[in-house]
């Protein structure tokens, strides 16, 4: 098994090249989604978080309220700290268990939005960056998701910088420029990874 850890900033386009990776054959296992499976009303998770943040992160059905966590701990490196020393370990085990039954053969993706952040590079034997330049991410961000500009600048800033990711990397995928030739580069980084995972161990 070939395990792939991607990465990328905020609105770099990073769910574009797992979606095309997945449609060449690759196994995903998304952290993002683990992240929300593991604080799931009724979970653990989900206690943890309520203890450290109160009930004023839960929406009035239960669940989380992640845009109001996340207007908490995006402020606050401190309370950032706390909710991923709660949530990362979850997501870890999780994560492990989502590969138990994977094939021997298989490339499994890992889409990892802080590998940088929280040094999990070593975790992987080939590391990908998706490379948006900030400008772009600011104009996907306020322009596609809806957000101020205030509030995607504090995002992007909470993580690595591009020269942080590029500098863990085995391959930067520039996306910068049109979905065909992005499709072109994961097209190309797909050829590499089969004949990494073909080679003898």
């Amino acid at each position: 098994m070939l395990r792939v850890g991607l990465t990328g900033g905020i609105g770099s386009g990073k769910s574009e090249v797992s979606r095309r990776l997945v449609s060449l054959g690759a196994v995903l296992v998304d952290a993002d989604a683990v992240a929300r499976e593991v604080v799931e009303p009724g979970t653990p998770g989900l206690a943890a978080v309520v203890e450290e943040f109160g009930k004023e992160v839960l929406l009035p059905d239960g669940a989380l309220d992640r845009e109001k966590l996340g207007s908490i701990v995006f402020a606050d490196d401190t309370k950032r700290r706390r909710l991923n020393a709660i949530v990362h370990p979850l997501v870890g085990r999780r994560m492990q268990e989502l590969v138990e039954d994977v094939p021997p053969e298989a490339i499994v993706v890992y889409d990892v939005p802080l590998l940088t952040e929280n040094d999990l590079a070593g975790m992987y034997e080939f590391v990908v960056v998706v490379d948006t330049p900030v400008e772009e991410q600011l104009r996907r961000l306020t322009a596609l998701r809806g957000m101020t500009e205030q509030a995607a600048r504090a995002r992007i800033a909470a993580q690595a910088t591009r020269e942080e990711r590029r500098a863990v990397s085995d391959r930067v995928i520039d996306n910068s420029g049109t979905l065909e030739t992005l499709a072109a580069q994961v097209d190309e980084l797909w050829t590499e990874l089969t004949r990494r995972a073909a080679a003898p161990a």
